[in-house]
């Protein structure tokens, strides 16, 4: 096992940050790239490693399309091979090969794909074998599962013969990453019908235009370093992101208005914004259905700064690249904190707070998140982080970028 020992900060720094480029933005990208038959200019790609192995298997002729731990990439290429009609076998990790996709082939399925599980159903690895007939273009959707499903079968809609229409039901999560999706559709020319207050999305028979596409910085990314200046010990600490838009497609974005609760003011500036420390409050609460991907991060800043926190709308985190619930419970114990669930599955509380000695010792469970939400820890003392490596899968360079802050062994 390897290891970084993170020293403490100095808690006093001014530093510019050029953020890694969006990995939701670069993903949905590279699909509505290859249904313009790779006749678009991307800019500014993502170097995460989820967006590398998505450009290798859309080149790649190989019968089987191994995804890693790339779970947008195993939704959006099974829905993308379905489509153009390209037999694949989808295959991943071990832990890739626990997280369900039978939502995503049902549906396929239902529109005429034929599609073939190969060990547990409703699980990879699955053989798609073809789509030939469309036999239907109306589907029924659960909202509150990943919006990847949603966006994997919005993306392909225009290109069916029937277009699609999908009934969304019960409550809807993270919209904003459907409707980044959706802005991103029609970036490429294609126009899509969203009725939140019906529930529906339509989207007619349509064709990509191949266009110039510019992939903004990683707002997720961005949330580790609104957590640094929050940890900080000095006033005067400032840090500017970046690549970052005030308008963003991006629903991690949230964080600017998250941090103001606690104790990080955000100014847009002409390259990014600018973070500045301010006083933050003495309880939080919020709903992350929108961007469940900032939940660690949030509840790593409130174990530190010793404020009581509910948390609501994480539920998804439980079929992540591990389950983040479970991990958070285990490792916020190892700073004095604990994550407890109040209500089954619905709300959690970051609360009981306690005195620690010794230097924490993150594990990070393969989850790059696991290990860029405890890094900010150094600004309050030495922290050691384990398998500091998968960041890789987001975040390539963030080590490096840590290091301008603090001491790194």
């Amino acid at each position: 096992m390897t290891s970084y020992f993170l020293h403490k900060s100095s808690g006093l720094f001014n530093e510019r940050i050029a953020l890694a480029s969006s990995k939701s933005e670069s993903n949905r990208a590279l699909i509505l790239n290859a249904l313009t038959g790779f006749k678009s200019e991307l800019k500014n790609l993502s170097s995460a490693r989820d967006t590398q192995t998505m450009i290798r298997l859309l080149q790649s002729t190989e019968e089987t399309a191994d995804v890693l731990d790339a779970g947008t990439t195993m939704r959006f290429l099974t829905a993308f091979f379905t489509a153009t009609n390209t037999p694949k076998i989808m295959t991943g990790t071990p832990r890739m090969c626990e997280r369900p996709i039978g939502i995503l082939i049902d549906a396929l399925k239902t529109l005429g794909a034929e599609i073939e599980y190969l060990e547990k159903p409703g699980y990879p690895p699955h053989k798609i074998h073809g789509f030939t007939d469309q036999k239907t273009n109306q589907l029924e959707i659960r909202g509150d599962v990943s919006s990847q499903y949603i966006s994997a079968l919005l993306m392909i809609a225009p290109t069916l013969p029937q277009g699609l229409e999908i009934q969304l039901t019960g409550e809807i999560g993270s919209i904003p990453y459907i409707t980044m999706t959706i802005r991103q559709m029609e970036a490429f020319g294609v126009k899509v019908e969203a009725d939140w207050k019906a529930k529906t999305l339509k989207v007619k028979p349509q064709t990509y235009t191949p266009v110039t596409y510019q992939i903004e910085s990683d707002w997720s990314g961005a949330s580790y370093w609104y957590s640094m200046v929050a940890l900080a010990s000095h006033p005067e600490t400032k840090i500017e992101l970046l690549g970052l838009k005030l308008n963003s497609l991006q629903g991690d974005s949230a964080i600017a208005d998250i941090m103001v609760h606690l104790g990080v003011k955000s100014t847009f500036t002409k390259d990014g914004v600018l973070l500045e420390k301010i006083p933050a409050a003495k309880d939080f609460r919020w709903n992350f259905s929108d961007c469940p991907d900032l939940t660690q991060t949030v509840a790593v800043i409130l174990a530190a700064l010793r404020i009581e926190g509910e948390l609501t709308g994480i539920e998804s985190l439980k079929i992540k690249e591990t389950d983040r619930v479970l991990a958070l419970q285990n490792e916020l114990k190892k700073i004095g904190a604990e994550l407890v669930e109040v209500e089954k599955n619905l709300k959690y509380k970051v609360t009981n707070f306690k005195a620690y000695t010794e230097i924490p010792q993150i594990a990070t469970y393969d989850d790059h998140r696991m290990a860029m939400a405890f890094a900010p820890l150094c600004q309050l003392g030495d922290v050691i982080i384990e398998e500091p490596g998968v960041v890789a899968k987001s975040y390539p360079s963030f080590w490096d970028d840590v290091k301008k802050i603090t001491e790194i062994k």
